[in-house]
């Protein structure tokens, strides 16, 4: 099975959670591209979408789902993203495509986060992936300095600027052998808008795509 066709069997696959009448909160990235894809053409008619960029909410126009926004929708009971790397535990490094601020934000207001993946993004040990961090576009030098210190090497994602009108520093070679803690440290420099380590809130459930099918992995819940 080549990459895209296990993207979109795990696209698929998470149709199983959506119901009828729901409001969910959607991604950003090409395996959410065939989610939303999916979705569209299913029988399932949710009342709506909170997107988690720019572009999500141009691929729910395209699919003619309506897109409603988080502060008139209040709590989600599901979020459907992927990742760019995820552990057996949930914890992921998200951000390749810029949305990490607003998929944080909606991955909190969700009560179950089922993350899509085909099988090269499982991982035992998070970073060789590099972790992007969203900067206020002042404080970049400053930022960066202090993820040097972190053990990090931060560059600059030039000619990008996020749909908060930030920039991004792709942070290389890090063993993130403590996920959690290093989520604080980072939020907590100052000009840091958000780090895309989701460990304090990753993901409920794991839709793994191989070349012999779906595997899914609860990591909390049944």
């Amino acid at each position: 099975m080549d990459t895209r066709a296990k993207k979109r069997a795990a696209a698929e696959a998470a149709l199983r959670y959506v119901e009828d009448d729901m409001v969910l909160g959607i991604g950003t990235g090409s395996t959410v591209e065939e989610f939303i894809g999916a979705l569209g053409a299913s029988r399932v008619r949710v009342r709506g979408a909170v997107s988690s960029s720019a572009a999500t909410s141009a691929r729910l126009r395209d699919a003619a789902i309506p897109e409603i926004d988080l502060n008139s929708a209040g709590d989600l009971p599901l979020y459907v993203d992927g990742a760019d790397q995820a552990t057996p535990h949930g914890v992921l490094i998200k951000g390749g495509g810029g949305a990490l601020t607003r998929e944080k934000i909606v991955a909190a207001a969700s009560s179950r986060f089922v993350c899509i993946i085909d099988d090269r993004k499982l991982v035992d040990l998070l970073g060789a992936f590099p972790l992007p961090v969203e900067v206020i576009p002042m404080a970049r030098s400053y930022v960066a300095r202090r993820v040097v210190a972190l053990g990090g090497e931060p560059v600059w994602r030039q000619g990008f600027v996020t749909d908060n009108g930030n920039v991004i520093l792709d942070v290389h070679n890090l063993r993130i052998e403590d996920p959690v803690a290093l989520e604080a440290r980072i939020d907590a420099i100052a000009g840091v808008v958000t780090v895309g380590l989701f460990a304090r809130r990753g993901a409920d459930e794991l839709l793994v795509a191989g070349d012999d099918g779906v595997r899914r992995i609860a990591v909390s819940g049944p």
